[in-house]
């Protein structure tokens, strides 16, 4: 029986759409592999083995890529180079036209086709280890003498930076079947189970990563290889010839390739007897999201040093943020029953409130706490609350979570960081000045917000009046409440404003039609009525909604920007005005189904509104996982990270609330 969880793409020695089509493998420390589907590294990030040095985070790419050559019958002036690389003005070699198939289980396969011998070139992660594997079958159709020639290229630098050969003091050191290269206190190990290592230092220069180019960023690096591992082989169709080769930060030795392969774990998805007949129909599709799921759930140490666990915002380069944490931890952990960790995950932020807020971010190289949003600590609330629900772990709740959440309420009460505080006016929270970015929209650069929402934000107010009603501060509530319709309503038609600012003194409303009004609907808790919570769904619905998620502005606004593309400025000024978001998809199903009550037709109709995201993942983007955000403008192009922890959390979260 075919793997629940395979995705194949039948490549058929064609160089597209293979290159735009990318894969990701991890390892529970925050280490991470990624290239094409043909094997063509197209970004900075795209590498073998980037290493989580200081876990999860001090990431360092070690291994960029092999270049492989295939030497038949001996006609050494003939060799099949199936590699690929792109470089300024062509790509070579152009291992594509041999490949014929592209397979992403827990491993990544590829399998190639030359003059009748096959390569099965396999690839997998040690689990908590910074080591890969690459291991190399090759079946012939009749008696052949062959031979293999594999050529470790390696930078040892950070995963943001890129290897200049100008500036590089890269050393290596071999033996006969294995190579070490350092830089200062850096380095690689590379060993192989077959063949012979010959030592030879070389550059080779101008690499290309055509994302890059388009993202404006410096595109061009140099690569080292130490040398190359020759493998001859005597074949024929009655035996196969093969090697693994095995690289990290420390010597690996010689693992074994299957029993490494079981040190992963299966990724747990519940689903309950109760599930309809639908849900147990689409195992394949919530097994492929939950195993994207468990590619951002790491290790993290505790303040004590004890084991933890937190959550990687996205792949490539995120770390691991608070508020992406929090709104992603319902889908990561308790709909698929991941309690224990869900609790280790809670326990370790509960453990950073500090003035009543949850760190936003921890430093990719110091690992030290950032305190500098409004929404993250009452995002912890929520997450808390859900997980006492789910779970029914009370004592947890009561004993480590309920006085974090007793912190929060009391900083945003008497003030803290950021000017964030209570209006004592109106009782509802008030963040930031012109100078910051405070929401989760908050793409600046330098003195230019390029979406300004200081004052009282819509979402930051549904959040902390449904938190309120989870602490049981009922009063309280009452007064925000009140004060929220009047503030933020405006009418059926338009919904609610964004944000409530001031200027000199005087209210000013920001009525910019954005998604952030859908959480005074879909939390818990809220302070519309049933008539305002289905204007402010249908005004959602209306404006915003796409088949990949809802944009952040509506295309009638003039900031609106339907293309993420250019260098970072034009970028961050599409972020938050136009661009899509795949994970607002939940919060809008939750609020649709709140309202209409969850009947036959808008069950239905809301999984034909989550089908799209739960189909691109087969050939858009990043295969087997979601994207964190999706052009404004048809056909949506992805963009962004090319894997985003709550793009896939929200959509395993409602594929399995809605049976989809």
């Amino acid at each position: 029986m075919p793997s629940p969880t395979k995705l194949t793409l039948e490549t058929r020695g064609q160089l597209h759409p293979g290159l735009e089509q990318e894969w990701l493998l991890t390892n529970g420390l925050g280490t991470f592999a990624s290239s094409t589907a043909v094997g063509c590294n197209t970004r900075r990030y795209h590498g073998l083995l980037c290493a989580a040095l200081l876990p999860p985070v001090g990431r360092f790419m070690l291994l960029n890529r092999v270049g492989e050559l295939l030497i038949l019958d001996g006609q050494r002036e003939h060799p099949h180079e199936f590699s690929i690389n792109q470089f300024r003005q062509n790509m070579h070699p152009r291992g594509d036209r041999y490949l014929q198939h592209f397979e992403l289980t827990d491993i990544v396969r590829f399998e190639y086709l030359i003059e009748g011998v096959r390569i099965i070139k396999e690839v997998q992660l040690l689990w908590e280890q910074n080591a890969v594997g690459l291991r190399y079958q090759v079946h012939c159709d009749r008696p052949r003498q062959v031979e293999l020639q594999l050529l470790p290229f390696v930078s040892l630098r950070d995963f943001h930076a890129l290897r200049s050969s100008s500036n590089a003091r890269l050393q290596s050191a071999a033996s006969s079947r294995q190579v070490s290269v350092r830089d200062g206190e850096r380095g690689i190990h590379i060993q192989a189970d077959n063949g012979s290592f010959v030592e030879r230092g070389d550059w080779w220069y101008g690499h290309v990563y055509p994302i890059e180019t388009q993202r404006g960023q410096d595109d061009t690096e140099d690569l080292f290889t130490p040398g190359t591992f020759i493998v001859p082989m005597q074949l024929d169709e009655a035996k196969m010839g093969a090697v693994t080769l095995w690289a990290g930060d420390q010597p690996t030795g010689l693992p074994n390739w299957e029993s490494a392969r079981k040190q992963h774990p299966n990724p747990p998805l519940i689903i309950p007897d109760s599930a309809s007949q639908r849900v147990k129909d689409s195992v394949q599709t919530l097994s492929v999201l939950a195993r994207a799921a468990a590619d951002f759930i790491v290790r993290r140490k505790q303040p004590d040093g004890s084991a933890g666990t937190t959550v990687l915002a996205g792949y490539p380069w995120f770390a691991d943020w608070g508020r992406d944490t929090m709104i992603a931890l319902p889908g990561l952990f308790l709909a698929t029953g991941r309690f224990e960790e869900a609790a280790q995950v809670l326990g370790l932020f509960a453990q950073y409130v500090s003035d009543g807020m949850i760190p936003n971010r921890f430093d990719d190289y110091t690992n030290e706490p950032h305190y500098n949003t409004v929404d993250a600590s009452l995002w912890f609330i929520h997450a808390a609350h859900e997980f006492a629900r789910l779970s029914g772990d009370q004592q947890m709740f009561d004993t480590r979570l309920r006085p974090a959440c007793e912190a929060i309420l009391s900083g945003y009460q008497n003030g803290t960081r950021f000017n964030i505080r209570m209006d004592p006016d109106d009782f509802l929270i008030s963040a930031g000045d012109a100078n910051t970015q405070l929401t989760w929209m908050d793409a600046k650069q330098g003195d230019i917000a390029f979406t300004p929402r200081h004052g009282k934000a819509i979402e930051i107010n549904a959040l902390w009046y449904s938190a309120l009603k989870q602490m049981a501060y009922h009063d309280l509530a009452t007064h925000v409440a009140e004060n929220f319709v009047k503030r933020f309503y405006i009418n059926d038609f338009r919904g609610l404003n964004d944000v409530i600012g001031t200027t000199n003194g005087n209210v000013v409303p920001d009525g910019s039609l954005r998604p952030n009004q859908i959480f005074a609907v879909s939390l818990p808790h809220s302070p519309l009525s049933h008539d305002q919570q289905h204007a402010v769904v249908e005004v959602v619905r209306r404006e915003l909604l796409t088949p990949f998620g809802l944009r952040t502005l509506a295309r009638s606004d003039a900031k609106y920007r339907g293309r993420y593309e250019g260098d970072v400025f034009q970028r961050d000024g599409a972020y938050h005005n136009g661009t899509v978001w795949p994970w607002l998809i939940g919060p809008f199903l939750d609020a649709y189904l709140r309202v209409e009550g969850e009947t036959q037709a808008s069950l239905n109709q809301a999984r034909q509104w989550l089908l799209p995201l739960q189909q691109q993942f087969k050939t858009r983007g990043c295969i087997g996982q979601i994207c964190e955000i999706f052009d404004g403008d048809e056909p949506h192009r992805p963009a962004g990270c090319f894997a985003q922890a709550w793009s896939v959390a929200e959509v395993l979260r409602l594929a399995i609330r809605i049976g989809a």
